[in-house]
């Protein structure tokens, strides 16, 4: 019996309430409702995380309403919510908000709700009412045929008309017209062509069977003990997306949902691109640069099942995919996974937290993989996998490193760029090529070292 649930408030005192549950919401409370609660002479919002029969705290009060129809959170989520709260040490009720976003915590936040047209009758039941129709009304009738149910908008902004034909076709019985939600759809102005998977090189296909076989291994048996982290270090050009792609098809076609992280919002458009084209509607888009609208419909998306994949930045570790089997982070190494407001989580590592929660696996690629990553591989922690040649078979870079020591004694005085780096630029601009200069965050050093003989000045208490 739900009689008492533990209830974290929004207000962060960092610890859970008792409330009565009435018996008026006793059917529709779960773990991870957002409840009404009263708290001392005000209402407040808050989540519930738990239930009990008894509480060593005496008149308590009761939960005045439960303010959504699903629970926002599951087991697994809260969980880690837990865990994130006394890791980093953050007040819970912080982590939630962290967890949450901020479009679906407030009050008020809903679903856009538009007029939809739909045609109620066909063509074999309307009996003789189709040649008494006018023109516009015929027009409206023969494109809700040829398209299916449409928005009243949509339907008068592609004919040129007023609602009026239109409710008059509601009142002769052909049409109906109710509220309805509507979707907004942040890849809804882009053309994107379905694309098929590509042949995979040798290395790709054993990295690929390696990834399955732990996928596999944590489908068959589950809460076992081998790794369920897999590094994929492959060099730039490899192939690892392909990867990813075939791998996550594997996953869909088992029924199961994945995430996969990217560093940064500029590298969410091209990664989403490739995604839809090859799953179409199956896949969500989650990151800071989304409406509020588009990020609520989105969430609720993958809240509903609806979309099974998962593509954002760090805050997408926690998007409520239903039944989760894989998370992928891509470059690994990023130091933009790393949250800078509390709590200071960091994406990977929250990445493979929550596989634990949900039993899933966690891929992480790489061409430079963190040493955090490395370490654990050695550990027996994480396995590897690797691709070492790019799938054109394209020659890697050459890499010079030009010691500016010997170039300060060739000249007598400290230079910013060496002999060899003006003369390869001279060279390429007489061939109208282009070329690259990356500054490592100008106005800052990183280390100070000695332009004559290379000492570094270190901090003997680092």
């Amino acid at each position: 019996m739900r009689q008492i649930a533990k209830v974290v408030a929004s207000i962060a005192l960092d610890r859970e309430f008792d409330y009565l549950v009435p018996e008026e919401v006793r059917d529709a409370i779960a773990v991870g409702s957002r409840v009404e609660v009263p708290f001392g002479r005000r209402r407040t919002t808050g989540y519930v995380v738990g239930f009990a029969d008894t509480s060593d705290r005496q008149n308590l009060k009761s939960i005045l309403s439960v303010t959504e129809a699903e629970p926002l959170l599951d087991e697994a989520v809260l969980n880690l919510a837990r865990w994130m709260a006394e890791y980093y040490c953050a007040p819970v009720e912080k982590v939630l908000k962290t967890v949450l976003p901020g479009t679906i915590r407030r009050n008020g936040s809903g679903f856009k709700m538009r007029l939809l047209v739909s045609v109620c009758q066909s063509k074999n039941e309307t009996g003789g009412q189709i040649e008494k129709l006018s023109p516009k009304q015929s027009a409206i009738w023969a494109l809700l045929n040829d398209r299916g149910d449409m928005f009243l908008r949509d339907v008068t902004k592609a004919l040129g008309v007023t609602a009026s034909p239109v409710r008059a076709l509601e009142q002769k019985g052909l049409v109906r017209i109710v509220e309805a939600p509507e979707q907004r759809n942040p890849m809804a102005n882009r053309t994107i062509l379905p694309t098929t998977p590509l042949p995979l090189t040798d290395e790709q296909a054993q990295a690929l069977q390696t990834i399955a076989n732990t996928w596999e291994e944590r489908r068959v048996k589950a809460n076992c003990d081998a790794p369920r982290v897999v590094l994929l270090h492959g060099v730039t050009g490899s192939g690892k997306t392909e990867v990813y792609l075939q791998m996550i098809a594997r996953v869909v076609a088992a029924g199961q949902g994945a995430i996969i992280l990217v560093p940064e919002i500029s590298l969410t458009p091209q990664t989403v691109e490739r995604f839809v084209s090859r799953f179409g509607d199956d896949v969500a888009v989650l990151h800071s640069h989304l409406s509020d609208g588009e990020r609520y419909d989105e969430w609720h998306r993958i809240h509903g099942g609806n979309a099974r994949i998962v593509i954002g930045a760090r805050s997408a570790v926690f998007a409520p995919v239903r039944n989760l089997g894989i998370i992928i982070v891509d470059e690994e190494h990023e130091p933009s996974y790393k949250q800078e407001e509390a709590p200071r989580y960091h994406a990977r590592d929250i990445a493979v937290m929550r596989s634990q929660f949900n039993d899933c696996v966690v891929l992480l690629g790489s061409a430079t993989p963190s040493l955090e990553s490395w370490v654990n591989v050695t550990r027996k922690k994480y396995k590897l996998t690797s691709l070492t040649r790019r799938v054109d078979n394209c020659k890697m870079p050459v890499v010079r490193v030009v010691d500016m020591r010997v170039e300060a004694q060739r000249t007598g005085h400290v230079t910013v760029l060496s002999r060899e780096l003006a003369s390869s630029i001279r060279e390429r601009l007489t061939r109208s090529e282009q070329t690259l200069l990356f500054l490592n965050r100008r106005g800052f050093a990183t280390s100070l070292i000695c332009p004559k003989c290379g000492c570094t000045s270190q901090c003997d208490q680092c």
